[in-house]
C-alpha cells in the first residue's frame, strides 16, 4: 500500500457507489472517524461508517439509495442534517461538513456549514479525524491534518485543537477519551489529560444517560481497571460515583489496617472481565463491595469490621441506578442479589461444605448461582500462591457440591410439593397465618435435609406439622 494511498481499506463496493453518488450530486465525500481508525489499527472491518459531504449529507444519502441495487430506505434526520440508511451488513450515516461553535451551559452547538478542515477540526481526537477520499481524482488518498497516524502509532490520546477548548465545549468528550484509553490500551497525553482534571466539574452538564453509556463501554473493555483508574485520577469519578470513590484509602488503628477496597474492587472487575462479557456480571463486580465504606467499624477485639456491608450495598445499588438513570428492572435486581449475596459462597469455601449450606445456597441463588460463583472466583486478589490456590481449589469443591446437591435435591426454584390449596383442604381452613406456618416449615425441612423433595415427604411432614398447630385433618368420603 502507497503512502496515503488506502484504496485497501474502501475495497467494498459501497464505496465505488458512494464515489458514483458524489459525482452525479455535484460534491465531494469522504469516510472519517471510527471506520478509518479501526481499519488502520487492525480492528477488523467496522460495520459503522461515517461519511462527510461538502454539501447536503441527507442529499448524498438519498443520491446512493437509489444506486442501491435493491429499494432501500433513508432515514433523515432534518434537526442535525444527517440521513442514515443500512446496506447489507453495514449502517452508514451522512453528514454535511460543518463547524460549531458552543455555549457554556451547554454542549449542543451552534452549527454552520463548512469545509472538511473545519469538519476534522471539530473533531474530539486526532485519531478520530482521519479521513479517506471517495472523491475520482483523490480516491483512497488519507487526509491526516493533525499526524493521527503517528498518534495511532505511539497509542496516544490527543485533541486536535487546545483540549482545553475541546473539553470545555463538549464535556462527554473527557468520558470518551477515557474509555478509548481503556479500550485501545491508549495513554492519554499529557496536556490533555491535565484538561480533563481542570474541566473536571464541567461534567455535570451532561445527560446521565450519556455518561452511563460511556461507563457501560469502558466496564466492556478488555481491561475495565484502566478507564477506572483514569476516572479516579481524573476526579471525574469522585463526581459521577462517590460511592466507589469513598472505599478509596487504608485506615490503621492500633497496629490493624484493611485492604483498600476501591483497588481491591478494580482487581475483581478485570478478574470477572476475563471470564464474561456480561455488562450487569461486570456492574455487580463494580459495586459488589461498596456497602463497606458506610459499615466499616474498628472494634479492639476483632480489628476492623464491616458487618451487613452486602445488605447495605444491595439498598445502595438501588439508590446508584435510580440516581445515574439506569434500568431499574431486572437487570437491576440482578446486580443487588449478587452484591447481597456477594459473601455467601466464601464463607462456604472457608468452611466445611455441608448440604444444607449448599442446598441454600442453590435455593436463593436460583438461575444466578452460576453468576454468583462467577463473581465470588472474581474475588480472589490474593498476590500470595498459596492462599489463591487453597480458595481455588475451595472454589471447586463448592462448584462439585453444588453440582451433587442440585442433581439429587432439585431445589433450585422449587416450590413446597405441598401447596397453600391443599393444606386448606386437607385440614378444612380459610386462609390463615398457620397455612404460611406450614409451607415454610416444609421448605426448611427440605433445605435442612430432613424430608426428600418429594411430595408424599412433604405431604406426611404437613400432617405432623399441622397436629402441633392444633389441627385435625379432614377425613375424605369414600
Amino acid at each position: 500500500m502507497k503512502k496515503n494511498n488506502y484504496t485497501k481499506a474502501i475495497h467494498n463496493p459501497i464505496f465505488e457507489i458512494i464515489q458514483k453518488a458524489t459525482a452525479s450530486v455535484g460534491t465531494k465525500s469522504f469516510v472519517i472517524g471510527g471506520f478509518v481508525r479501526d481499519f488502520l489499527l487492525k480492528r477488523g472491518t467496522p460495520k459503522d461508517i461515517d461519511i462527510v459531504a461538502l454539501g447536503s449529507g441527507i442529499d448524498l444519502a438519498e443520491k446512493v439509495a437509489d444506486l442501491l441495487p435493491k429499494k432501500t430506505k433513508v432515514s433523515v434526520f432534518k434537526n442535525f442534517g444527517t440521513a442514515m440508511l443500512r446496506h447489507e451488513d453495514l449502517e452508514i450515516e451522512f453528514v454535511g461538513a460543518r463547524k460549531e461553535s458552543y455555549h457554556f451551559d451547554s454542549r449542543k452547538p451552534v452549527v454552520e456549514n463548512g469545509t472538511l478542515e473545519d469538519d476534522q477540526n471539530r473533531r474530539d481526537f486526532t485519531i478520530n479525524a482521519l479521513a479517506i477520499s471517495l472523491n475520482e481524482d483523490t480516491y483512497g488518498t488519507l487526509l491526516d491534518p493533525f499526524d493521527g497516524v503517528s498518534d495511532l502509532q505511539k497509542k496516544i490520546i490527543r485533541t486536535p485543537l487546545d483540549p482545553d477548548i475541546t473539553y470545555s465545549d463538549d464535556p462527554l468528550r473527557m468520558m470518551r477519551a477515557i474509555r478509548f484509553a481503556s479500550q485501545l490500551n491508549f495513554t492519554i497525553e499529557a496536556t490533555s489529560l491535565a484538561a480533563i482534571k481542570k474541566n473536571k466539574n464541567r461534567i455535570k452538564i451532561i445527560s446521565y444517560e450519556r455518561i452511563v453509556d460511556e461507563l457501560n463501554k469502558i466496564l466492556l473493555s478488555k481491561k475495565p481497571s484502566v478507564g477506572f483508574s483514569l476516572l479516579f485520577e481524573t476526579g471525574l469519578l469522585q463526581i459521577i460515583m462517590p460511592e466507589l470513590t469513598n472505599l478509596q484509602g487504608i485506615e490503621e488503628k492500633e497496629g490493624q489496617r484493611h485492604k483498600d477496597n476501591f483497588w481491591h474492587t478494580l482487581e475483581v472487575v478485570d478478574n470477572i472481565a476475563q471470564n464474561t462479557d456480561d455488562l450487569w456480571l461486570r456492574w455487580a463486580a463494580l459495586l459488589h463491595d461498596i456497602g463497606k465504606a458506610p459499615t466499616k467499624r474498628f472494634d479492639e477485639k476483632i480489628g476492623w469490621t464491616f458487618h451487613g456491608h452486602e445488605f447495605v450495598g444491595s439498598k445502595m445499588v438501588y439508590k446508584l441506578f435510580k440516581r445515574l438513570h439506569m434500568p431499574l428492572n431486572d437487570k437491576m435486581k440482578l446486580v443487588q442479589k449478587l452484591v447481597l449475596m456477594s459473601s455467601r459462597p466464601i464463607v462456604l469455601a472457608q468452611d466445611i461444605v455441608t448440604d444444607s449450606a449448599v442446598r441454600r445456597l442453590i435455593f436463593d441463588a436460583g438461575d444466578n448461582v452460576e453468576d454468583l460463583m462467577t463473581l465470588c472466583e472474581a474475588d480472589i486478589t490474593t498476590k500470595n500462591p498459596k492462599r489463591f490456590k487453597k480458595y481455588n481449589n475451595n472454589f471447586k469443591i463448592v462448584r462439585q457440591k453444588i453440582a451433587e446437591v442440585e442433581e439429587r435435591d432439585h431445589v433450585r426454584n422449587f416450590q413446597p410439593p405441598v401447596d397453600g390449596a391443599e393444606i386448606m383442604e386437607v385440614f378444612n381452613i380459610k386462609p390463615s397465618r398457620e397455612i404460611g406456618i406450614i409451607k415454610e416449615a416444609i421448605k426448611e425441612a427440605i433445605l435442612e435435609g430432613e424430608i426428600p423433595n418429594e411430595h408424599d415427604a412433604a405431604y406426611a411432614f404437613m400432617l405432623e406439622r399441622g397436629k402441633k398447630l392444633g389441627l385435625t385433618p379432614v377425613e375424605k368420603s369414600k
